[in-house]
């Protein structure tokens, strides 16, 4: 049984198209990310399922109820918003009671729901609090917890870190996954950042232009991108894409760079590589920075970023390409040092005009 099936749902705002003909599964148990950029539609499609907006085309199941023409009050879901949406006047303990008490849930049971929501999301300390009197990071738990209390079929979450500051998004994201783990109960999350995604996903949906671009595991995404836009959202920092001339070598394709470089590849040729607009994307990863002996293409650095665990060379080839690399921590590359690259292709995607990308038969480890 799925968790949520949806089936060639159609939405538009007037003559506005914001969500184009999406079918998507969503398993029992599963935690799915919708990820993509500001205006992709991915949080109307979160409502819909939700039922705060209306279906124009296709149907949404949730479980094996068909749930597109039913009220939201009757689809057995709770929604975890941006804003935390508490009422101010009352106390966090009220809060997370009211949706219970209006549904005539017993009032020792819901006394033991929010004891154990309140435990799990370390907030009992704030029970008889009002929102006001609270952080933005304990107020958007007050928000998890009230959510929890409800315990649905299905949890949906609406960019509910967005709001606050880079470390307590960090935390709240490990408090997310361990709540999963802990009740098991489908989740569907909803966020325009890649580091979320592949933090919580079991499965990622990218979606772009109204449309599924990409479904899969969070390393899938990553390693085998489907199109050009997908390689280029996922991953920090950035893919690289280079412009390059495709040569048949066999079977397989070689990529001359611009500079003069020549890469072999173990991607299958195909004709479409020699029209005008095709690239290699390599990963920052796949290009080290090694000596001159090792090295099969040389670079001038232009830009160091030191992490700590690995620094970042921001290279220049000798025709005036770019390339973001790969150091050790203890990089001894300063900006302006000549320096050699070993490029590793065995996991490169050659992007044709049309987006779309063409992998290697199979991904290294």
């Amino acid at each position: 049984m799925s968790g949520v099936e949806m089936a060639r749902v159609s939405k538009r705002f007037g003559d506005v198209l914001v969500i184009d003909d999406v079918s998507l599964e969503v398993q029992l148990g599963e935690f799915i990310v919708f990820l993509g950029p500001s205006g992709c539609g991915k949080s109307t499609l979160l409502r819909m399922i939700a039922g705060l907006e209306t279906v124009d085309d296709g149907t949404i199941y949730i479980g094996e109820q068909r749930v597109d023409t039913m009220p939201p009050g009757e689809r057995d879901v709770a929604m975890v918003f941006q804003h935390y949406a508490l009422y101010p006047h009352m106390t966090i303990r009220e809060n997370l009671a009211f949706g219970l008490t209006n549904r005539r849930v017993p009032a020792d049971e819901i006394a033991k729901r929010i004891e154990a929501a309140a435990s799990s999301l370390e907030i009992e300390e704030f029970l008889e609090r009002r929102p006001g009197q609270l952080s933005g990071g304990q107020r958007q738990r007050a928000a998890i917890a009230r959510a929890i209390v409800k315990q649905p079929s299905l949890f949906l979450f609406d960019e509910p870190l967005s709001n606050l500051d880079a470390a307590l998004r960090a935390r709240t994201r490990i408090e997310l996954a361990q709540l999963h783990q802990q009740l098991g109960t489908t989740m569907v999350f909803v966020t325009h950042d890649q580091v979320e995604a592949m933090t919580l996903a079991d499965r990622i949906v990218v979606l772009n232009n109204h449309r599924i671009e990409q479904i899969g595991t969070p390393m899938e995404i990553y390693r085998r991108p489907a199109t050009k836009f997908v390689a280029g959202f996922v991953g920090t920092p950035k893919i690289n894409v280079i412009e390059f001339d495709a040569v048949e070598n066999g079977a397989m394709t070689t990529a001359a760079l611009p500079d003069g470089t020549s890469l072999e590849t173990a991607i299958p040729w195909n004709d479409s590589f020699a029209k005008v607009g095709t690239t290699l994307g390599l990963r920052p990863e796949a290009i080290r920075v090694v000596s001159p002996d090792e090295a099969n293409a040389l670079g001038r650095a232009k830009v160091v970023e030191r992490l700590g665990e690995r620094t970042l060379v921001y290279a220049e080839l000798a025709d005036g390409t770019m390339l973001t690399t790969e150091d050790r921590g203890d990089s001894e590359v300063r900006p302006s040092d000549q320096i050699g690259l070993f490029v590793d292709c065995s996991n490169a995607v050659i992007f044709t005009q049309d987006g779309r990308a063409h992998h290697c038969a199979q991904v290294s480890n």
